[in-house]
């Protein structure tokens, strides 16, 4: 019984140092295999320069090669090391080991002996020590054959026309259409991509052999298409672009690593933020759903700071794509679903970079790849009107925001010339894009007719004969900027028929009103419209007390309409409603007015 109980206690404790170990292990993944012969394959290449590789099982029939264990600062610290020197991927990355499932090699190595080289004393120091020794001496000895190598080369042979021209022929047609490309955004040739080295494409090489120096035969020689090739790709010269494989998104892809660093997962995102001065960005997208889910993640991109307003939108069933450009960026977003896996990327670059932009783009689109692997589902993302984040992403907000309402059953919108001034863009209650058709500045007034067509719940109704002094009045409006999702109602009293100095156009208002309330409809106590509610603004209103408040009066507004093409209703005043049946009629005919950059 007692040995039984030690033999317990004892595979106890070693379960205990086994996960203790996994816990503090990391490891460098190098590369991953779909297959295991594929993973045994590589970890013995990568051993034969290591030493220290172990492979392990991914999930999903993948298998990673890594090196290690380490800490996690040495796992680092060796990562930068390595790949500054380029003997390992550019898009090795530091994992750690309870990432891993079962050990495939080496072979009869075990998990347990794996992770109890970290447990030995200065374990992950002297393996990283070790390995940065055997590659300072690797680096030497092959700095010195290449010296040998340059020494013994013969000096560059000048070919004839004739031999450039035999030499050209060997090319095959891939290698022609890529000559023919370079010469076009060098400047030189504006013909088809077809391969066919015709009087066009001779006359382009000659005037590239022209400007660049050279004897002008029409004839690119072997040292001059490389040339050319290295003028054509010099647009890549300091982004570092390399393969980056994302196991958890299950993307791989080129990506200019010399300017952005992965930063981190916000699902569906995986974002890399930029390195340098240059400010680009990009974002792997990666998500299980179906073509609603597409549909919503069409929807939300298209909130993003990320993704400025003017560009193309184009949706189909199975994938859409964004562009966007502002002063400042220039937006690409493409996502395709297959397979129950929404994925696709986004490349934000900097505004005036165009032409090296189009060819960092085309890269990414040719190397773009999917993998097994997928991020996990967010959690439920509220309507981005009320947030201020989604996914870790600065959700766009407008430059600012005003209450207007509904003055005919073809969804037009009266509202305030401030609210609209300056826009690039008006929308109606976040969603409907709008257009200033009708304006009177001296009133302060305008109309709004909705890009596509709406069917109002209300439209107002103008009251056609005066209301009496100190009666009840209510504004309905959006107090906060749409924050709470529905207008809100304030109430106060009719003061005055004219404004402080006498304006005859407007009506003093005992309401302490809100900036998003204004543009808003002002109703007495039946729900028909006295006027709209003008913004509090300039120098006289700062130094008023918060309840004064002004209103258009309904006879200048309903002459506006009428000059606007607008029929608007009229009718005289009623029996006042209870509170609640008010606050209904004021929100189904008042809407949230944006104005965006």
């Amino acid at each position: 019984m007692m040995a039984a109980l030690a033999l317990a206690g004892a595979l106890t404790v070693a379960a205990y140092n086994e996960a203790r170990a996994q816990q503090q292990a990391y490891f460098i993944q190098v590369e991953a295999q779909s297959s295991l012969t594929g993973a045994q394959d590589t970890a013995e290449r990568f051993g034969r320069a290591f030493g220290n590789v172990a492979s392990f099982a991914l999930g999903g029939g993948w298998y990673g090669i890594a090196l290690g264990p380490y800490t996690e600062d040495e796992a680092a610290r060796v990562l930068a090391n390595l790949r500054g020197r380029g003997q390992i991927p550019p898009d090795s990355y530091v994992q750690n080991a309870t990432r891993y499932d079962e050990q495939v090699w080496p072979p009869g190595a075990t998990r347990a002996q794996t992770m109890a080289r970290l447990e030995a004393p200065s374990g992950a120091q002297t393996q990283a020590s070790e390995l940065e020794q055997r590659l300072a001496q690797a680096n030497a000895a092959q700095d010195q054959q290449q010296q040998q190598q340059t020494a013994q080369q013969p000096a560059p042979v000048t070919e004839t026309p004739q031999q450039a021209r035999a030499a050209e022929r060997e090319l095959t047609r891939a290698e022609r259409e890529q000559l023919q490309i370079a010469l076009r955004w060098a400047g030189h040739y504006d013909g088809r991509i077809d391969a066919a080295f015709g009087p066009n494409t001779r006359g382009a090489m000659q005037s590239w052999q022209q400007a660049n120096g050279y004897e002008t035969t029409g004839i690119l020689t072997t040292a001059q298409r490389a040339a050319l090739l290295d003028q054509y790709n010099s647009v890549f010269d300091g982004l570092g672009f390399a393969t980056y494989v994302d196991e958890r998104a299950g993307i791989a892809m080129e990506i200019p690593q010399g300017v952005v660093a992965f930063d981190g997962y916000e699902p569906p995102f995986a974002t890399f933020e930029p390195t340098t001065d240059l400010g680009a960005r990009v974002l792997l997208i990666s998500r299980p759903g179906d073509r609603q889910t597409l549909g919503g993640l069409y929807e939300i991109m298209q909130t993003l700071e990320i993704v400025p307003v003017e560009g193309e939108r184009n949706r189909d069933g199975d994938g859409f794509v964004l562009t966007g450009a502002n002063d400042e960026i220039v937006s690409h977003t493409e996502v395709g679903l297959a397979d129950g896996a929404i994925k696709g990327f986004t490349l934000i670059w900097p505004a005036g970079d165009e032409a090296r932009r189009e060819r960092v783009l085309a890269r990414m689109q040719d190397s773009f790849s999917r993998r097994p692997g997928v991020l996990e589902a967010p959690e439920a993302v509220p309507d981005a009107r009320d947030v201020d984040l989604v996914a870790g992403l600065r959700v766009r907000q407008p430059v600012r925001t005003a209450s207007g309402f509904f003055v005919d059953r073809a969804g037009r919108v009266l509202t305030s010339t401030a609210a609209v001034q300056g826009c690039s863009r008006v929308t109606l209650d976040s969603e409907h894009d709008a257009q200033v058709v009708a304006q009177d500045a001296e009133l302060g007034l305008a109309v709004l007719r909705p890009d596509a067509s709406l069917a109002p719940r209300r439209v107002a109704q103008f009251r056609a004969d005066p209301p009496r002094l100190q009666s009840e009045v209510a504004v309905a409006g959006y107090s906060f900027g749409g924050v709470l999702g529905a207008p809100t109602l304030t109430f106060g009293t009719l003061e005055e028929l004219q404004g402080l100095r006498g304006e005859a156009a407007m009506k003093r208002l005992t309401l302490a009103s809100q900036p998003g309330d204004a543009g808003g409809p002002v109703m007495d106590d039946g729900g028909a419209v006295l006027g709209m509610l003008l913004p509090r603004d300039g120098d006289d209103s700062q130094r008023l007390p918060q309840d004064v408040s002004f209103a258009t009066k309904t006879d200048d507004i309903l002459a506006f309409l009428r000059r606007a093409g607008i029929d608007a209703q009229a009718r005289g005043g009623s029996a006042a409603l209870d509170p609640e049946d008010l606050t209904r009629v004021g929100a189904e005919m008042t809407v949230l007015v944006s104005c965006w950059d």
